[in-house]
């Protein structure tokens, strides 16, 4: 599995539930949310593409940060 890391802009505990609900539903993948810093580390196979979607369904600015070493 490849680790990715992501920035969401997430102000409070209801956007980070936003980001657990999308991904729960998108399945396959396990995560960490970092709210302070506004990122979110998904360990998974689905593709950047997919991931990136799937986090821009929150409606929060979203982007991807790279790849993070395991």
């Amino acid at each position: 599995f490849q680790k990715h890391e992501f920035f969401v802009d997430m102000t409070c505990e209801g956007c980070s539930n936003a980001v657990t609900r999308v991904l729960q539903k998108l399945g396959g993948v396990s995560f960490d949310i970092d709210l302070p810093n506004k990122k979110v580390c998904i360990d998974s196979e689905h593709t950047v593409d997919t991931l990136l979607e799937t986090l821009k369904k929150t409606g929060k600015n979203t982007s991807y940060l790279g790849e993070k070493s395991a």
